[in-house]
C-alpha cells in the first residue's frame, strides 16, 4: 500500500506520525528554495529551520532574516507555479525562547501558514507555559483555513535527566503538556544535552540505548508519555553520524536481507550503510520503534530513506492489525494470525494495531517477503496495493 500524501493541514495523528526524519539545519543555510525545487532531498518528509543550537549567538538576527527570506522565497515559488504543496515537507523551526517565538510569529507574518510547527529547547514548566500561551493565543486568532500551529517540546534538561529531581520534573512538565495537548505534536528527547552533563558522546559503534544513564532516563520518559491512554507520539533522539572508516566491532547487518529482497543482489548497498555507520543508525531506529518511540532526528541526507524506510509496515504487521481490529467485537478473545506465527489477542494488541494502521497510512505497506531494504534501490521499490 502506497503512503497516503498529506501536508499540515492534515489530522493532527497524521502530523505526529508524519514527522519521521526530520533533517535539521541552521537557519542560516540559504537556497533552500532550490534544493525544494530540484528535489535534491528525495524522500524528504520534515525539515527544521534552526535558530538554537545550530548557529552561533552571534548569529540570531541574521539567522532570523535569513529565515524570514527563505520562507518569502518558497511562498513566491508556490504563487508562480514552480513548486507545488505536495512538493513541501513539513516546516518547523526550532527557536530559542518564548520571546523569540513571539517575535518569529510576527516577522513572518503571511508566510507562517508554510509552518507546521515550533521546536521547543530545553522544556520546562515556566517557558513552556510561555510556549504555549503564545502558540495559543495565534491559534484563537488566526483565519480558520490556516494551519494550526503546533509545539514540540525537547526533553533535555538537567532536572529531567537528574535522578533526584527527574520524576516531580517529568510530572510538572506532563501538567503543563496535558493541559495543552490540543497544541502538542510530540515530545522530542534530547539525548545530546543529556549526555553533555556527565561528558559522554555514544560512539559510533553503539547506540544511545548502550549509554545506561541516557537510557534510564528515556525509559521513565517513555513510562510517563508513552501510555495508550494519552496518546502522545515520542520521537527518538539525533543520529549524528555520516562517515567514518575506523570500526571497532563488526556490522550486525546480515547478509541475507541484501541478497533475498533486492531486485539486484549484491552487498553494495550493506558496504555503502557500513562506511557510513548506518548499520548503528539503524539498530537504534529499530530499539526505537520496540520501545514505543516514533521519528527521528537527523543531521545528514543520507539518513533520509534508511529513517523513512524503517518505519514502513510490513504485509505481516498490516494484516495481523486489521485482524485484531475486525474481531474487537465481543465474539473473540484471541486469533491466530493469518501467518500462523503467532496468536493475536484482541484487548492486549488493539493499542498496537491503532498504531500499525496510523504507521501503513503515513509510510505505506510493504510486498511480502520484503524489508525495509527493499526501499533502498529506485529499482526496488516494492510498495504494492493489499
Amino acid at each position: 500500500m502506497e503512503p497516503e500524501e498529506f501536508e499540515n493541514h492534515s489530522p493532527k495523528e497524521v502530523l505526529a506520525y508524519g514527522v519521521g526524519a526530520a533533517l535539521y539545519m541552521p537557519a542560516t543555510r540559504p537556497f533552500v528554495v532550490n534544493d525544494l525545487c530540484s528535489q535534491k532531498h528525495k524522500g524528504l518528509q520534515s525539515i527544521v529551520l534552526d535558530l538554537e543550537d545550530a548557529i552561533g549567538d552571534q548569529q540570531v538576527i541574521k539567522a532570523e532574516e535569513t529565515l524570514c527570506l527563505t520562507l518569502t522565497q518558497i511562498a513566491r515559488h508556490l504563487n508562480e507555479g514552480l513548486l507545488s504543496t505536495l512538493q513541501l515537507p513539513l516546516f518547523f523551526i526550532r527557536v530559542r525562547n518564548p520571546e523569540q517565538l513571539k517575535r518569529v510569529i510576527e516577522k513572518i507574518a503571511g508566510e507562517v501558514i508554510l509552518i507546521t510547527g515550533f521546536i521547543l529547547p530545553k522544556f520546562n514548566v515556566l517557558e513552556g507555559v510561555k510556549y504555549f500561551e503564545i502558540l495559543r493565543l495565534y491559534n484563537k486568532s488566526k483565519p480558520i483555513s490556516h494551519p494550526t500551529l503546533y509545539g514540540l517540546p525537547i526533553l533535555e534538561t538537567a532536572d529531567v535527566l537528574y535522578k533526584e529531581t527527574r520524576l516531580d520534573a517529568l510530572i510538572n512538565i506532563k501538567n503543563v503538556l496535558d493541559k495543552n495537548k490540543d497544541l502538542v505534536l510530540n515530545i522530542r528527547i534530547g539525548a545530546t544535552d543529556f549526555s553533555s552533563r556527565f561528558g559522554l558522546r555514544r560512539s559510533p559503534d553503539m547506540t544511545i540505548y548502550d549509554i545506561s544513564i541516557i537510557r534510564d532516563c528515556m525509559s521513565d520518559i517513555i513510562n510517563l508519555f508513552g501510555r495508550a491512554v494519552d496518546n502522545y507520539v515520542i520521537s527518538g533522539p539525533v543520529w549524528e553520524y555520516f562517515s567514518s572508516t575506523v570500526r571497532v566491532f563488526n556490522s550486525q547487518l546480515k547478509d541475507s536481507s541484501f541478497e533475498e529482497t533486492m531486485i539486484n543482489p549484491g552487498k553494495r548497498p550493506k558496504l555503502q550503510m557500513i562506511s557510513r555507520y548506518e548499520d548503528g543508525l539503524i539498530r537504534e531506529v529499530l530499539l526505537d520503534k520496540e520501545n514505543g518511540i516514533i521519528g527521528k532526528t537527523i543531521i545528514h541526507p543520507t539518513h533520509i530513506d534508511l529513517v523513512q524506510s524503517l518505519y514502513t509496515v510490513t504485509r505481516e504487521e498490516y494484516v495481523d492489525a486489521n485482524s485484531i481490529i475486525h474481531h474487537n467485537n465481543g465474539l473473540h478473545g484471541v486469533v491466530r494470525s493469518e501467518f500462523r506465527n503467532k496468536m493475536n489477542e484482541i484487548k492486549p494488541h488493539l493499542n498496537w494495531a491503532y498504531k500499525i494502521l496510523i504507521r501503513a497510512k503515513v509510510y505505506g505497506v510493504l510486498n511480502d517477503n520484503m524489508d525495509f531494504t527493499s526501499l533502498l534501490d529506485d529499482q526496488a521499490r516494492c510498495l504494492i496495493q493489499v
